[in-house]
This record gives C-alpha cells, structure tokens and sequence, in this order.
C-alpha cells in the first residue's frame, strides 16, 4: 500500500507547479512582470512556501512562464500544420491560437536581467522559430502567402498586438486584437494585393535590432 501512494506526493508536487505557472502567466499579462509572488501565490491556491520550493526568485518563474508558453505556441504550429489542409488556415489558425497567449504581454520579460540566451530557453525559441518557419514555407510554397513576406512581420504583429498598455487594465481591447489579427491576415494572403514597403521582416533582422523573439 505504501508503494502505491508514494508517487502521490510527486504528482501534487506536479500539480502545484502547473498551477503556479499558470497563475504566474495570467498575472503577468494582467499586472506585469512585478506582480507581488505571494499574489502568484493565492492565485494558484497555494502557500507562499510552496511557491518559493518551486521557484526560489522571481527569474525562476519567469523564465518557466516564458519556456511555458513557448512549448504551448510550438504545440499549437505543430498541430496547425498537421490538422489543416490548406497551408494558409495553418497559418491563420496558429496567428490566432498565438494571440490568446497574449506573447506581447510577455516581451518586457525578456530585457533587462533576463538571459534570453539561457539553453533551455534558447532550445524552445529555436523550436518555436522553426515550426512557424515551417507554416510560412508551405503555405509559400503552395501559393496561399504572399512571397514578400516572413516570420518575423506575424510575429512582430503579434507582439504588438498582445502588448497592453503600461500601468492601464484596458479589458476592452480584447475583442479588437483577433479582428484587427484577421486583418493583418487578409494581408499576407496571396495574392498581393499591394506592394509592400521596405524588406521582409526576417528571425536575423529581429535578432539584430533587439526586437522581442
């Protein structure tokens, strides 16, 4: 009997780790990265002891929200390439799946202190870069994305588009950010439509000018 509940601990531990990163990602996108942890905390449903055996400084919870969501939007290109037939509903899909997790929110994080060249973090941000690397391939390839385009212009949408406000609750704004998505969409739809000024905002470019990624 003893055997049979000694994994139970471990999957409580489990349990609770979720639980804290999940409240941690909201909280963040809500109140910014500075968010008092024993807030995190009692969101969670867990003590302010049990928060810090998991993560002993704040870094250590951003940097597992960070990797958190990135694993989540890789799951969702992946899935999007694999579920959808057209090449472009891929790519739509996966815009729109992206914007839930509010990544603009989580850009802020990524400055500062933050060591966005950490391994485990680097591995998910090369994993992420090449799944949509991959969306925008084949829907090139098969003639549904316009060919003056690349990653880094949906990214930098999203970014932008997920971004709040500093220091404002603005919870109407919600609604507009898949509309006006959808429009940026319309865009990259091949055929063009118009051309486009300047290049395409290619990974190398938003590496060289410190965009978030």
């Amino acid at each position: 009997a003893s055997a049979r509940r000694a994994p139970r601990p471990r999957a409580d531990a489990l349990r609770n780790r979720e639980r804290i990163v999940t409240a941690a990602r909201e909280m963040f996108v809500e109140f910014g990265a500075d968010v008092p942890l024993d807030e995190i905390a009692r969101r969670a449903g867990v003590g302010n002891a049990t928060l810090y055996r998991h993560f002993p400084d704040r870094a250590a919870l951003v940097h597992e929200v960070v990797v958190s969501v990135m694993v989540r939007i890789t799951e969702s290109a992946e899935l999007a390439a694999a579920e959808e037939a057209d090449t472009f509903a891929a790519v739509r899909r996966f815009a729109h799946e992206a914007a839930d997790e509010r990544i603009g929110a989580l850009c802020p994080m990524l400055s500062g202190t933050f060591d966005s060249d950490e391994p485990e973090l680097a591995a998910a941000r090369g994993k992420l870069e090449g799944a949509v690397q991959g969306l925008f391939q084949r829907a090139q390839a098969a003639g549904r994305l316009r060919a003056d385009v690349a990653v880094g212009d949906l990214l930098v949408a999203l970014s932008q588009l997920t971004r709040p406000l500093p220091g404002t609750a603005c919870p109407d704004s919600d609604p507009f950010v898949h509309r006006h998505l959808q429009l940026l969409l319309d865009g990259l739809e091949a055929p063009a439509r118009s051309e486009l000024p300047g290049t395409a905002a290619t990974l190398e470019a938003l590496r060289q000018h410190g965009h978030c990624r």
